[in-house]
């Protein structure tokens, strides 16, 4: 039979025994703080309760005031923020050993300038977002262009906006782009004013065609009473006289300006027709006077004589070449 080696079993039982040992230790440690972690869980969990109340109080205090939505929302998110920081700062001084905030900070001071270069376009649309929210350009529910992108502002925050396209997708714009480019509000003020070109043929009146447009733009109930609508002529154009039409209308969105153009140009069209005003499309015109066709006669006869001149030619030279008939090749002997 063979012999059991006692060092090597007594090896694995102390092996045994200490990962045992320390299983146990780590139970008991464990069992130790859980009611640490109990009470830092609901020291947590009482914070986010307290950041809910505060957005709350500062949505009743600051509507009071009326004070602007974008700025209710800087002091919501930021304050909740501030009190759930606080909160896990104190949990986890409650749940780790040893742990303190001035530790955290030391920490992240060794590697503050690496962070910063890392999280430099997250700081700066956060400071985008913060400024943006304070100086309220725009508001939710207002109709913007930014870049190529245009629609409806459905939501601010402090990262991003998110606007809803005409065509329904969702766009999500980094405020740092919105705070240093370019921004068209269309909705920043009630009443906008629309232009349109209209081209009548040279024949027409263009008193009488400014007169028939007028009464067109009264007859439209898209266009604001509140704003006398404009008729200038403004070129000559290849085929017509353009004329440039401008009127208000009181609602600026997207849908309003769509409808409102559509019903301008149907009446426009429906009133120029009855006055009998022609809308020309693009025509060249030949111009047929006597020096006109004489000079195009005289090129035509010139053109006729170059293609004689060109076929005698052609036949005499075909008369000279010899031909094969006439002339046999004899063979030699």
């Amino acid at each position: 039979m063979p012999q059991l080696n006692v060092d090597s079993v007594s090896d694995k039982i102390n092996e045994y025994q200490t990962i045992a040992s320390a299983a146990n230790q780590m139970m008991n440690d464990f069992m130790v703080r859980l009611p640490y972690f109990m009470v830092a869980l609901s020291v947590l969990l009482l914070f986010w309760l307290l950041s809910l109340l505060f957005k709350k109080l500062v949505t009743k205090l600051v509507s009071k005031t009326h004070t602007h939505r974008n700025l209710i929302r800087v002091f919501q998110r930021i304050g909740g923020a501030l009190i759930i920081f606080v909160g896990l700062m104190v949990a986890m001084v409650i749940a780790i050993p040893g742990f303190t905030p001035t530790k955290l900070v030391g920490a992240l001071g060794i590697g503050s300038v690496a962070i910063g270069f890392a999280f430099k376009d997250i700081f700066q649309n956060l400071l985008s977002g913060i400024l943006l929210l304070l100086s309220e350009p725009f508001r939710i529910g207002d109709q913007i262009i930014s870049g190529e992108y245009e629609g409806t502002v459905e939501d601010i925050k402090v990262r991003a906006t998110t606007i809803r396209t005409y065509d329904g997708r969702q766009v999500v714009i980094p405020n740092s782009q919105l705070y240093t480019s370019a921004l068209t509000v269309n909705t920043a003020y009630k009443r906008r004013r629309l232009e349109l070109t209209v081209g009548i043929s040279y024949e027409a009146d263009i008193n009488e065609a400014k007169t028939e447009i007028l009464e067109a733009l009264k007859q439209s109930d898209t266009v604001s009473k509140l704003a006398e609508p404009s008729v200038v002529a403004t070129e000559f154009g290849g085929s017509s006289i353009d004329l440039k039409v401008r009127w208000y209308i009181d609602d600026g969105t997207q849908a309003n300006k769509v409808a409102s153009i559509h019903e301008v140009i149907v009446q426009i069209k429906s009133h120029l027709d009855a006055a009998g005003i022609n809308i020309p499309f693009p025509i060249r015109t030949l111009d047929f006077s006597d020096a006109s066709v004489k000079a195009l006669a005289n090129h035509i006869f010139t053109l006729q004589s170059q293609d004689k001149s060109s076929v005698s030619n052609f036949e005499n030279q075909s008369q000279l070449k010899p031909s094969a008939k006439s002339n046999p090749i004899e063979p030699h002997n």
